[in-house]
Protein backbone atom coordinates (compact mmCIF):
# COMPACT_ATOMS: atom_id res chain seq x y z
CA UNK A 1 0.00 0.00 0.00
CA UNK A 2 1.30 3.64 -0.99
CA UNK A 3 2.06 5.67 1.80
CA UNK A 4 -0.96 8.67 2.81
CA UNK A 5 2.47 10.52 4.04
CA UNK A 6 4.37 12.80 2.13
CA UNK A 7 6.95 15.81 3.22
CA UNK A 8 6.52 19.31 1.69
CA UNK A 9 9.62 20.55 -0.18
CA UNK A 10 10.91 22.40 2.44
CA UNK A 11 10.73 19.47 5.02
CA UNK A 12 12.79 17.16 2.21
CA UNK A 13 15.41 19.53 2.14
CA UNK A 14 16.05 19.69 6.02
CA UNK A 15 15.98 15.98 6.53
CA UNK A 16 18.97 15.46 7.83
CA UNK A 17 21.35 12.56 6.19
CA UNK A 18 21.44 10.38 9.20
CA UNK A 19 19.02 8.31 11.59
CA UNK A 20 19.63 9.17 14.94
CA UNK A 21 20.19 6.18 17.30
CA UNK A 22 20.72 7.76 20.11
CA UNK A 23 19.04 7.06 23.92
CA UNK A 24 19.89 7.58 27.26
CA UNK A 25 23.05 8.90 28.06
CA UNK A 26 24.14 11.43 25.04
CA UNK A 27 27.82 12.90 25.27
CA UNK A 28 28.53 16.67 24.58
CA UNK A 29 30.80 16.62 21.56
CA UNK A 30 32.46 18.93 20.63
CA UNK A 31 34.54 19.22 16.96
CA UNK A 32 37.99 21.84 16.82
CA UNK A 33 38.84 22.59 13.74
CA UNK A 34 40.65 25.67 11.93
CA UNK A 35 39.99 25.29 8.44
CA UNK A 36 43.17 27.57 7.74
CA UNK A 37 45.04 24.30 8.45
CA UNK A 38 43.67 22.72 5.26
CA UNK A 39 45.62 25.27 3.03
CA UNK A 40 49.21 24.57 3.62
CA UNK A 41 51.32 22.27 1.09
CA UNK A 42 54.03 19.73 1.88
CA UNK A 43 54.80 19.49 -1.36
CA UNK A 44 54.01 17.89 -4.69
CA UNK A 45 55.57 14.68 -4.26
CA UNK A 46 54.97 14.51 -0.47
CA UNK A 47 52.29 11.78 0.85
CA UNK A 48 50.78 14.12 3.25
CA UNK A 49 47.80 15.96 2.07
CA UNK A 50 46.70 18.55 4.41
CA UNK A 51 43.59 18.84 1.98
CA UNK A 52 42.19 15.47 3.45
CA UNK A 53 40.82 17.77 6.02
CA UNK A 54 38.86 20.24 3.68
CA UNK A 55 37.64 16.93 2.39
CA UNK A 56 36.73 15.56 5.97
CA UNK A 57 35.00 18.66 6.91
CA UNK A 58 33.16 19.44 3.75
CA UNK A 59 31.69 15.78 4.68
CA UNK A 60 30.54 16.29 7.84
CA UNK A 61 29.42 19.70 7.15
CA UNK A 62 27.30 17.89 4.09
CA UNK A 63 25.55 15.40 6.55
CA UNK A 64 24.24 18.11 8.65
CA UNK A 65 26.51 16.52 11.75
CA UNK A 66 27.35 19.82 12.90
CA UNK A 67 23.92 20.10 13.93
CA UNK A 68 24.35 17.90 16.69
CA UNK A 69 27.85 19.14 18.27
CA UNK A 70 29.45 22.23 19.64
CA UNK A 71 31.61 23.29 16.73
CA UNK A 72 34.79 25.66 17.53
CA UNK A 73 37.40 27.73 15.47
CA UNK A 74 40.77 27.20 18.17
CA UNK A 75 43.57 29.78 17.88
CA UNK A 76 46.93 28.48 17.52
CA UNK A 77 48.83 27.37 20.15
CA UNK A 78 51.16 29.33 21.66
CA UNK A 79 55.34 29.64 22.00
CA UNK A 80 54.76 29.06 25.93
CA UNK A 81 52.57 26.32 25.15
CA UNK A 82 54.15 24.36 22.45
CA UNK A 83 57.32 24.91 25.07
CA UNK A 84 55.46 22.75 27.72
CA UNK A 85 56.88 19.72 25.84
CA UNK A 86 59.53 20.74 22.57
CA UNK A 87 62.77 22.19 23.25
CA UNK A 88 63.26 25.84 23.16
CA UNK A 89 65.95 26.14 20.37
CA UNK A 90 63.90 23.45 17.99
CA UNK A 91 60.87 25.47 18.81
CA UNK A 92 63.00 28.89 17.80
CA UNK A 93 64.03 27.13 14.65
CA UNK A 94 60.50 26.29 12.81
CA UNK A 95 59.94 30.25 13.88
CA UNK A 96 62.52 31.46 11.88
CA UNK A 97 63.27 28.76 9.27
CA UNK A 98 61.51 29.87 5.59
CA UNK A 99 62.20 27.44 2.52
CA UNK A 100 64.35 30.57 1.44
CA UNK A 101 66.76 30.45 4.58
CA UNK A 102 66.75 26.88 5.07
CA UNK A 103 70.82 27.55 3.65
CA UNK A 104 71.36 30.01 6.92
CA UNK A 105 71.00 26.28 8.82
CA UNK A 106 73.08 24.05 7.70
CA UNK A 107 73.05 21.26 10.36
CA UNK A 108 68.91 21.77 10.24
CA UNK A 109 69.11 18.05 8.60
CA UNK A 110 71.06 16.05 11.41
CA UNK A 111 70.35 18.70 14.54
CA UNK A 112 66.11 18.78 13.52
CA UNK A 113 65.93 15.91 11.05
CA UNK A 114 64.68 18.07 8.04
CA UNK A 115 64.19 16.40 5.17
CA UNK A 116 62.30 14.87 2.65
CA UNK A 117 60.47 13.25 5.54
CA UNK A 118 60.07 16.53 7.08
CA UNK A 119 60.68 19.46 4.87
CA UNK A 120 60.71 23.13 5.32
CA UNK A 121 57.21 24.33 3.78
CA UNK A 122 55.83 27.99 3.44
CA UNK A 123 54.02 28.23 6.62
CA UNK A 124 55.46 25.41 8.53
CA UNK A 125 55.15 26.99 11.97
CA UNK A 126 52.11 28.40 11.78
CA UNK A 127 50.32 24.71 10.32
CA UNK A 128 51.86 23.30 13.40
CA UNK A 129 50.86 25.65 15.44
CA UNK A 130 46.88 25.45 14.85
CA UNK A 131 47.51 21.46 14.52
CA UNK A 132 48.69 21.51 18.06
CA UNK A 133 46.19 24.35 19.15
CA UNK A 134 43.00 22.23 18.07
CA UNK A 135 44.14 19.61 20.67
CA UNK A 136 45.17 22.05 23.53
CA UNK A 137 41.46 23.21 23.12
CA UNK A 138 39.50 20.19 22.78
CA UNK A 139 41.72 18.91 26.03
CA UNK A 140 41.03 22.58 27.84
CA UNK A 141 36.78 21.21 26.71
CA UNK A 142 37.11 18.23 28.52
CA UNK A 143 38.57 19.36 31.49
CA UNK A 144 36.04 22.19 31.80
CA UNK A 145 33.21 19.78 31.47
CA UNK A 146 32.33 21.39 28.12
CA UNK A 147 32.32 18.01 26.23
CA UNK A 148 32.47 14.63 26.92
CA UNK A 149 34.01 13.98 23.54
CA UNK A 150 36.36 16.21 21.75
CA UNK A 151 37.34 15.99 17.81
CA UNK A 152 40.23 17.47 16.15
CA UNK A 153 41.17 15.67 12.93
CA UNK A 154 43.77 17.85 12.25
CA UNK A 155 45.60 16.57 15.18
CA UNK A 156 47.52 12.99 16.44
CA UNK A 157 51.11 13.70 15.09
CA UNK A 158 52.23 11.21 17.46
CA UNK A 159 56.10 11.08 15.56
CA UNK A 160 57.14 14.46 16.47
CA UNK A 161 59.71 14.35 19.32
CA UNK A 162 60.96 16.92 21.46
CA UNK A 163 63.82 18.02 19.81
CA UNK A 164 63.09 17.40 16.21
CA UNK A 165 60.51 16.13 13.49
CA UNK A 166 59.77 13.13 12.62
CA UNK A 167 57.31 11.23 10.06
CA UNK A 168 55.72 14.47 8.89
CA UNK A 169 55.15 15.29 12.71
CA UNK A 170 56.98 18.71 13.58
CA UNK A 171 54.94 19.68 16.78
CA UNK A 172 53.32 16.68 19.05
CA UNK A 173 49.69 17.73 19.64
CA UNK A 174 48.99 14.41 21.34
CA UNK A 175 51.98 15.16 24.10
CA UNK A 176 50.70 19.09 24.66
CA UNK A 177 46.98 17.73 24.62
CA UNK A 178 47.95 14.72 27.62
CA UNK A 179 50.04 17.20 29.65
CA UNK A 180 46.78 19.52 29.65
CA UNK A 181 44.64 16.23 30.62
CA UNK A 182 47.39 15.81 33.82
CA UNK A 183 46.74 19.26 35.41
CA UNK A 184 43.20 17.44 36.39
CA UNK A 185 43.05 13.62 35.54
CA UNK A 186 45.19 11.76 38.07
CA UNK A 187 45.55 9.05 34.83
CA UNK A 188 45.54 9.07 31.03
CA UNK A 189 45.19 6.47 28.57
CA UNK A 190 46.51 6.81 24.80
CA UNK A 191 45.61 4.45 22.48
CA UNK A 192 47.32 4.88 18.64
CA UNK A 193 45.06 2.99 16.06
CA UNK A 194 47.28 4.46 13.20
CA UNK A 195 49.37 1.72 11.03
CA UNK A 196 53.30 3.45 12.09
CA UNK A 197 53.74 2.86 16.03
CA UNK A 198 53.32 5.93 18.40
CA UNK A 199 56.59 6.28 19.30
CA UNK A 200 56.46 10.43 19.58
CA UNK A 201 54.11 9.69 22.67
CA UNK A 202 56.02 6.76 23.61
CA UNK A 203 59.14 8.43 24.45
CA UNK A 204 57.48 11.04 26.14
CA UNK A 205 56.10 8.94 28.74
CA UNK A 206 57.79 6.60 28.93
CA UNK A 207 59.10 6.72 32.42
CA UNK A 208 55.44 7.77 33.90
CA UNK A 209 52.81 5.85 35.48
CA UNK A 210 50.18 8.56 34.89
CA UNK A 211 49.93 7.81 31.43
CA UNK A 212 49.70 4.27 29.72
CA UNK A 213 50.59 4.38 25.97
CA UNK A 214 48.65 1.11 23.92
CA UNK A 215 49.75 1.16 20.27
CA UNK A 216 48.36 -1.05 17.74
CA UNK A 217 50.46 -1.24 14.25
CA UNK A 218 52.71 -2.73 11.68
CA UNK A 219 56.25 -3.91 12.96
CA UNK A 220 58.85 -5.58 11.64
CA UNK A 221 61.78 -3.96 13.04
CA UNK A 222 62.23 -2.06 9.57
CA UNK A 223 59.04 -0.41 8.58
CA UNK A 224 59.13 3.01 10.12
CA UNK A 225 59.89 4.27 12.55
CA UNK A 226 61.71 0.60 13.53
CA UNK A 227 59.86 1.33 16.62
CA UNK A 228 57.35 -0.63 18.80
CA UNK A 229 58.36 -3.93 20.21
CA UNK A 230 56.44 -6.39 22.45
CA UNK A 231 60.04 -5.53 24.72
CA UNK A 232 59.22 -1.64 25.00
CA UNK A 233 57.31 -1.82 28.12
CA UNK A 234 58.43 1.41 29.96
CA UNK A 235 61.18 2.31 32.48
CA UNK A 236 61.60 3.32 36.35
CA UNK A 237 58.02 4.47 37.41
CA UNK A 238 56.50 3.85 34.03
CA UNK A 239 57.54 0.13 33.54
CA UNK A 240 54.28 -1.95 31.93
CA UNK A 241 52.71 1.25 31.60
CA UNK A 242 53.96 1.44 27.89
CA UNK A 243 52.11 -1.60 25.55
CA UNK A 244 52.80 -2.50 21.98
CA UNK A 245 50.62 -4.62 19.55
CA UNK A 246 52.72 -5.58 16.83
CA UNK A 247 51.23 -6.62 13.80
CA UNK A 248 51.81 -7.82 10.34
CA UNK A 249 51.06 -6.81 6.73
CA UNK A 250 47.11 -7.55 5.62
CA UNK A 251 45.41 -7.83 8.97
CA UNK A 252 41.49 -7.90 8.82
CA UNK A 253 38.28 -6.79 10.28
CA UNK A 254 37.59 -9.04 12.51
CA UNK A 255 41.06 -10.08 13.62
CA UNK A 256 42.04 -6.73 14.52
CA UNK A 257 38.96 -5.24 16.08
CA UNK A 258 38.53 -8.97 18.61
CA UNK A 259 42.21 -7.75 19.67
CA UNK A 260 41.51 -4.62 20.17
CA UNK A 261 38.67 -5.00 22.33
CA UNK A 262 40.07 -7.93 24.44
CA UNK A 263 43.34 -5.90 24.65
CA UNK A 264 41.37 -2.76 25.72
CA UNK A 265 38.80 -4.57 28.16
CA UNK A 266 41.93 -5.41 30.20
CA UNK A 267 43.29 -2.31 30.02
CA UNK A 268 41.02 -0.41 31.23
CA UNK A 269 40.60 -2.58 34.63
CA UNK A 270 43.96 -2.33 35.27
CA UNK A 271 44.74 1.21 34.69
CA UNK A 272 41.28 2.87 35.38
CA UNK A 273 42.09 5.83 33.41
CA UNK A 274 40.01 9.00 34.10
CA UNK A 275 40.64 10.38 30.15
CA UNK A 276 41.30 8.82 26.80
CA UNK A 277 43.71 10.02 24.04
CA UNK A 278 42.20 8.23 20.77
CA UNK A 279 44.70 8.67 17.67
CA UNK A 280 42.89 7.00 14.85
CA UNK A 281 45.15 7.26 12.19
CA UNK A 282 43.84 6.20 8.73
CA UNK A 283 46.41 4.83 7.30
CA UNK A 284 45.53 1.57 8.68
CA UNK A 285 43.01 0.80 6.38
CA UNK A 286 43.32 -1.13 3.25
CA UNK A 287 44.32 0.94 0.02
CA UNK A 288 46.20 3.51 2.11
CA UNK A 289 49.28 4.74 0.05
CA UNK A 290 51.65 3.85 2.92
CA UNK A 291 49.54 1.43 4.96
CA UNK A 292 49.84 -2.40 4.64
CA UNK A 293 46.35 -2.92 6.39
CA UNK A 294 43.20 -4.89 5.25
CA UNK A 295 41.00 -2.97 7.72
CA UNK A 296 37.22 -1.67 6.22
CA UNK A 297 35.78 1.79 7.17
CA UNK A 298 33.67 0.34 9.53
CA UNK A 299 36.05 -1.85 11.73
CA UNK A 300 38.21 0.97 11.62
CA UNK A 301 35.26 2.77 13.59
CA UNK A 302 34.36 0.09 15.93
CA UNK A 303 37.44 0.53 17.77
CA UNK A 304 35.97 3.96 17.92
CA UNK A 305 32.51 2.57 18.79
CA UNK A 306 33.95 0.86 21.56
CA UNK A 307 36.21 2.83 23.33
CA UNK A 308 33.51 5.83 23.61
CA UNK A 309 31.14 2.91 25.01
CA UNK A 310 33.10 3.04 28.47
CA UNK A 311 31.75 6.88 29.45
CA UNK A 312 35.10 8.28 30.03
CA UNK A 313 36.47 12.08 28.87
CA UNK A 314 37.50 11.51 25.28
CA UNK A 315 39.95 13.28 22.85
CA UNK A 316 39.74 11.53 19.51
CA UNK A 317 42.46 12.51 16.86
CA UNK A 318 43.66 12.35 13.53
CA UNK A 319 47.05 10.93 12.50
CA UNK A 320 48.25 9.04 9.12
CA UNK A 321 46.40 8.77 6.23
CA UNK A 322 47.75 8.85 2.83
CA UNK A 323 44.53 8.25 0.44
CA UNK A 324 42.85 11.53 0.90
CA UNK A 325 39.39 10.54 -0.04
CA UNK A 326 39.19 7.04 2.27
CA UNK A 327 40.91 9.53 4.84
CA UNK A 328 37.66 11.84 4.69
CA UNK A 329 35.23 9.06 4.09
CA UNK A 330 36.54 7.24 8.03
CA UNK A 331 36.86 10.60 9.54
CA UNK A 332 33.84 11.90 8.53
CA UNK A 333 32.32 8.57 9.92
CA UNK A 334 33.79 8.11 13.12
CA UNK A 335 32.95 11.94 13.67
CA UNK A 336 29.34 10.01 13.08
CA UNK A 337 29.69 7.19 15.46
CA UNK A 338 31.27 9.66 18.28
CA UNK A 339 27.51 11.52 17.70
CA UNK A 340 26.20 7.95 18.55
CA UNK A 341 24.08 8.54 14.17
CA UNK A 342 24.40 6.44 10.95
CA UNK A 343 24.83 8.21 7.58
CA UNK A 344 23.28 7.55 4.91
CA UNK A 345 25.87 5.36 3.16
CA UNK A 346 25.33 7.23 -0.23
CA UNK A 347 27.21 10.29 -0.08
CA UNK A 348 25.31 13.74 -0.42
CA UNK A 349 25.19 14.76 -3.69
CA UNK A 350 25.46 18.03 -2.45
CA UNK A 351 29.05 17.18 -1.40
CA UNK A 352 31.66 20.01 -2.44
CA UNK A 353 34.54 17.52 -4.70
CA UNK A 354 31.63 14.96 -4.89
CA UNK A 355 34.01 13.76 -8.26
CA UNK A 356 36.71 13.02 -6.02
CA UNK A 357 34.82 10.15 -4.60
CA UNK A 358 34.17 8.70 -7.78
CA UNK A 359 33.22 5.68 -9.20
CA UNK A 360 31.70 4.48 -6.14
CA UNK A 361 30.21 7.73 -3.45
CA UNK A 362 29.56 5.21 -1.30
CA UNK A 363 30.99 6.33 2.74
CA UNK A 364 32.43 2.74 2.77
CA UNK A 365 34.32 1.57 -0.42
CA UNK A 366 35.49 -2.24 -0.22
CA UNK A 367 38.90 -2.00 1.18
CA UNK A 368 39.98 -4.72 2.45
CA UNK A 369 41.55 -7.87 0.50
CA UNK A 370 44.30 -5.69 -0.86
CA UNK A 371 47.15 -7.54 0.89
CA UNK A 372 47.65 -10.77 1.90
CA UNK A 373 47.24 -11.55 5.14
CA UNK A 374 50.72 -12.82 7.15
CA UNK A 375 48.77 -12.71 10.77
CA UNK A 376 48.36 -16.16 11.95
CA UNK A 377 45.83 -17.24 14.37
CA UNK A 378 48.96 -18.25 16.38
CA UNK A 379 50.64 -15.12 16.01
CA UNK A 380 47.73 -12.86 17.24
CA UNK A 381 47.06 -15.32 19.95
CA UNK A 382 51.16 -15.34 20.36
CA UNK A 383 50.40 -11.09 21.05
CA UNK A 384 47.62 -10.69 22.83
CA UNK A 385 48.80 -13.68 25.57
CA UNK A 386 52.24 -11.56 25.80
CA UNK A 387 50.43 -8.20 26.48
CA UNK A 388 48.07 -9.69 28.64
CA UNK A 389 51.14 -11.32 30.42
CA UNK A 390 52.49 -7.55 31.00
CA UNK A 391 49.26 -6.07 32.66
CA UNK A 392 49.71 -9.19 35.55
CA UNK A 393 53.00 -7.14 37.02
CA UNK A 394 50.30 -4.02 37.64
CA UNK A 395 49.23 -4.09 40.79
CA UNK A 396 45.78 -1.47 39.96
CA UNK A 397 45.70 1.47 39.28
CA UNK A 398 48.32 3.96 40.18
CA UNK A 399 47.54 6.68 42.65
CA UNK A 400 49.28 9.78 42.30
CA UNK A 401 49.62 13.34 44.04
CA UNK A 402 48.27 15.96 41.99
CA UNK A 403 50.73 18.37 40.53
CA UNK A 404 50.64 21.63 37.91
CA UNK A 405 53.42 19.64 35.31
CA UNK A 406 53.89 15.39 36.21
CA UNK A 407 58.08 15.80 37.33
CA UNK A 408 58.74 12.17 35.90
CA UNK A 409 57.79 12.71 32.49
CA UNK A 410 60.86 11.88 29.37
CA UNK A 411 62.65 14.80 28.99
CA UNK A 412 61.53 17.09 31.47
CA UNK A 413 64.15 16.87 33.78
CA UNK A 414 67.60 18.26 33.44
CA UNK A 415 69.23 14.98 33.83
CA UNK A 416 67.28 13.30 30.76
CA UNK A 417 67.59 16.42 28.94
CA UNK A 418 71.61 16.41 29.00
CA UNK A 419 71.49 12.65 28.32
CA UNK A 420 69.71 13.23 25.23
CA UNK A 421 71.51 16.80 24.40
CA UNK A 422 74.60 14.54 24.80
CA UNK A 423 73.23 11.50 22.43
CA UNK A 424 72.52 13.88 19.74
CA UNK A 425 76.16 15.44 19.32
CA UNK A 426 77.70 12.00 19.07
CA UNK A 427 78.17 12.01 14.83
CA UNK A 428 78.46 8.36 15.28
CA UNK A 429 75.16 7.56 17.13
CA UNK A 430 73.88 10.23 15.26
CA UNK A 431 74.60 8.50 11.98
CA UNK A 432 73.24 5.46 13.02
CA UNK A 433 69.90 7.04 14.21
CA UNK A 434 69.52 8.64 10.96
CA UNK A 435 70.41 5.76 8.78
CA UNK A 436 68.23 3.72 10.39
CA UNK A 437 65.27 6.09 9.61
CA UNK A 438 66.22 6.24 6.35
CA UNK A 439 66.18 2.78 5.52
CA UNK A 440 62.68 2.33 7.56
CA UNK A 441 60.99 4.65 4.71
CA UNK A 442 62.72 2.84 1.59
CA UNK A 443 59.74 2.71 -1.01
CA UNK A 444 57.77 5.03 1.31
CA UNK A 445 57.63 8.44 -0.53
CA UNK A 446 55.56 8.10 -3.66
CA UNK A 447 54.49 10.29 -6.38
CA UNK A 448 51.19 11.67 -6.55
Amino acid sequence: MASTFSRDSKSEEERPLYEDFTNGWKPKVSYHFNEEAAQFHFGMKHPMKPFRLMLTDHLVLSYGMHNKMDWYKPRAATEDEIEQFHADEYVKFLQSVTPSTLDQFPDAPSKFNIGDDCPIFDGLYEYASICAGASVDASRKLINDQSDIAINWSGGLHHAKKFEASGFCYVNDIVLGILNLLRVYSRVLYIDIDVHHGDGVQEAFYLTDRVMTLSFHKYNGEYFPGTGSLDEIGAENGKHYSLNVPLRDGIDDESYTRLFKSILEQVLVKFRPEAIVLQCGADSLGGDRLGRFNLNIQAHAECVRFTKSFNIPLMVLGGGGYTPRNVSRLWAYETAVCLGIEPDTELPANLPFYQHFAPDYSLFPQLSGLVENHNSRGYLESVHSQVLEQLRYLNGAPSVQMQAIPPDLFGQTTEHDQQIAEARIDPDARDLTLDAKDNARQGELVEG
